[in-house]
């Protein structure tokens, strides 16, 4: 994998995951893949239409083909995962199975929510903060289980990327 490690960005909603993988797929001259884009464009319907229609259950099978499918034709060296992806084993697996590094944007709570509450983008998950919170603090546990880990609190998306270019660079 000489100068190609693929990589996966994972958090909670609102760490910076589809603005990190935008720029660092920009540094390494790659393509990326915003995941939830995907589910958008293959289901006609955005995730938050999906959940609130036809529950959470079939957001995240889904989620599972459209990561199955980028992960099998190797579509992108980088990879958003949306917030909750990565808390589904079966999707963790799939990640390893196709030698993915998984990164995580570690992002304090505060700062995640006050992304969620300014964002125009719907967020299913979000409705109020103390759910959000709780969810946040529940999904730690799989988010734990990436790769590397990244603060980002304090960091800019280019600084951010760049610390992660740079980790690639020490692994390849």
């Amino acid at each position: 994998m000489n100068g190609q490690t693929r990589v996966v960005i994972v958090g909670f909603m609102g760490a910076g995951k589809s603005a990190v993988a935008r720029e660092l797929a920009r540094l390494l001259g790659a393509t990326m893949i915003d995941l939830d884009d995907e589910i958008s464009a293959r289901e006609g319907r955005t995730p938050q239409q999906l959940i609130d229609e036809d529950g959470e259950r079939h957001f995240r099978a889904a989620e599972t083909r459209a990561l199955a499918d980028a992960l099998e034709a190797n579509a992108a060296r980088v990879i958003a995962l949306g917030g909750g992806a990565w808390a589904v084993a079966a999707n963790r697996e799939l990640v390893s199975r196709h030698r993915r590094l998984a990164v995580w944007l570690d992002a304090p709570f505060d700062l995640c929510w006050r992304r969620v509450r300014h964002s125009s983008n719907s967020r299913p998950f979000a409705r109020d903060k103390e759910s959000a919170r709780e969810l946040h603090e529940r999904r730690r546990e799989s988010y734990e289980l990436a790769d590397v880990r990244v603060r980002v609190a304090g960091k800019s998306v280019a600084e951010i990327a760049e610390e992660i270019a740079c980790g690639l660079k020490v692994r390849e």
